[in-house]
Parts: structure tokens; C-alpha cells; sequence
């Protein structure tokens, strides 16, 4: 047998079929279906009956002595919680990312715990910590110090609920950069702390942001845990999720959806931003690899 005796037979390349028309289509309608049912739906319901009874009783019901007070101390618990889970998130990544150490994976599940257990769970948490009937409970009345049914109760609520978001984004984020540069910052005569704030943070700086306004947005919707410590007390400590909650039991529905447009206002900003925090954080990961 020689070699022009040998034939190869050639076969075309197999392609799958691409969808009918019909399974595209009903996969769109699904698809958009759904979004308008559960999202865009009840957007437009929220502002519908915010502004039902006219733009004048909307900023009534917002510039309400009440609902001032809690948009008040929605924006201090938020104002308080985010810086802490800012520096909580940033030094947790770090160290799993950047280092070796005992007990980093039982690290890494702390982080996520908030995310499997129920924000009620973690009030009532706090509650059998501070409450009066707890073991630090008479020691705290002693010393004058409010811990439940006050700021520091909610604080404490808000930030359990909200610090997995800074460190969840800026973990992966990190092992993927590896430790080649920070190495060769340090081989150069760099600092710890200046490997870090000239490195490290400048090439996070995008995901921390986007860690940052999740972590913001989630803060200021909190409901579950807050309602657990905050006892409710109107005008004192409602946050703004727990005076809509108020106002809509009181069948006072106008005001409380304007109230709630606020979060709603929130929500929408939060997306418009997220959205062009990806850009940016995809078009830097793209001059870097250029």
C-alpha cells in the first residue's frame, strides 16, 4: 500500500440547529414576562400610589416628623455600619487572599454565615445577649448602657446582616490578582502599608466600590433583624423599612408607599450605579491585561 492509495474522507462539520422561532419567542415572552410581573410591575405600583392623592400629600407624608426621624436613623445606622464593613471586608480579603494561616477556610465560613442564617435569627441573637433577662443584660443596666431598643442595638443588627458584601466581592476578586506584584513592590523597598494603599487598593479599588453600594443598599433596607431590636418605639427607633411597615398597618397606604419610594429611589440608583461600576471594573480588568 503506498501513500496515493490512502483516502481520507472528508465530512462536513456538524452545526447544531439553531432554535425555531417559536422556542426563541416563548423563551423572550418568559423571560420578559417575568421581569415586568415581579420588578417592573410593582415599581410602577409603589409610585402610582405614592403620588395617588398628589404631589403635596407625598411630601407630607416624607417631611412628616416621624418619617424624618427615621430616614434619620436609617442613614446613621448605615453611616456607621458600611465604614465598619469597609475595614472589616478589606482586612478579611486581604488575609485570605494574601496570606497562609491556621483557621482561614473556618474564616472564609464565618464571612458567608450571614447569608444562610435568618435576619430575625440574628435579633433574636442580640437579644439573648443584651436583653434584660441575659447574661451581659443586668451588668449593661448597671452601667447605664442601652443596648437593645436603641442605636447601638440596630447598629449592631445592621452590620451582622450587611458585612459578608465588601469581603465576598473583594475575596475572588483578589485571588485572581495573585500576590506578583505586591511581591515585587516589597522586593523594591516598599512598606507594608505602602505595598498595600499604592498595590493592593488601587487594583480593588472598583470591586470595593461595587462591595461598598451593595453593602449601602442593604443596609438601608434592613428589616428583619432591626425589627427584632429596635421595639418599635415611633419617632425613636424606626428605621425607614419599619415606619413603612407602621404606616401600612395603620391603613395609611399613601404615605406609606411614599415612604417606600424612597427605598425604591434607593434601589433604582443602586442599579444605575452597579451597572456602571461593571463597566469601569471590566474596562480596567481589560487594560490590564493589555
Amino acid at each position: 500500500m503506498t501513500a496515493s492509495d490512502i483516502t481520507f474522507e472528508v465530512r462536513p462539520l456538524r452545526r447544531p440547529l439553531p432554535e425555531s422561532f417559536r422556542v426563541r419567542a416563548f423563551l423572550i415572552i418568559t423571560a420578559l414576562g417575568f421581569v415586568g410581573v415581579m420588578i417592573v410591575l410593582p415599581l410602577i405600583v409603589v409610585f402610582v400610589e405614592a403620588l395617588g392623592q398628589g404631589i403635596g400629600m407625598y411630601r407630607d407624608a416624607i417631611m412628616e416628623p416621624d418619617a424624618l426621624a427615621a430616614i434619620r436613623l436609617t442613614l446613621i445606622a448605615a453611616g456607621i455600619a458600611v465604614p465598619l464593613n469597609l475595614v472589616f471586608g478589606l482586612a478579611a480579603s486581604w488575609a485570605v487572599a494574601k496570606h497562609e494561616f491556621a483557621g482561614k477556610h473556618l474564616l472564609v465560613t464565618f464571612i458567608d454565615l450571614p447569608f444562610s442564617v435568618s435576619p430575625v435569627i440574628a435579633g433574636l441573637i442580640y437579644v439573648l445577649l443584651f436583653g434584660s433577662h441575659a447574661a451581659l443584660g443586668p451588668w449593661l443596666d448597671s452601667q447605664g448602657i442601652e443596648i437593645l431598643f436603641a442605636v447601638p442595638g440596630i447598629v449592631l443588627a445592621t452590620v451582622f446582616v450587611t458585612f459578608p458584601f465588601v469581603a465576598r466581592e473583594l475575596i475572588p476578586l483578589m485571588q485572581e490578582q495573585g500576590t506578583d506584584n505586591e511581591e515585587a513592590a516589597l522586593l523594591l523597598g516598599a512598606s507594608g502599608w505602602q505595598t498595600f494603599f499604592h498595590v493592593t487598593l488601587p487594583n480593588v479599588r472598583w470591586g470595593l466600590l461595587y462591595g461598598v453600594l451593595l453593602c449601602n443598599a442593604r443596609a438601608m433596607g434592613e428589616f428583619g433583624a432591626v425589627s427584632v431590636v429596635s421595639g418599635h418605639i415611633r419617632g425613636l427607633t424606626n428605621t425607614v423599612p419599619l415606619h413603612v411597615e407602621i404606616l401600612y398597618n395603620e391603613y395609611n397606604f399613601s404615605a406609606a408607599f411614599a415612604v417606600a419610594s424612597l427605598l425604591t429611589i434607593l434601589a433604582l440608583v443602586t442599579l444605575v450605579v452597579k451597572e456602571w461600576l461593571e463597566r469601569r471594573r471590566f474596562g480596567s480588568t481589560l487594560q490590564g491585561m493589555n
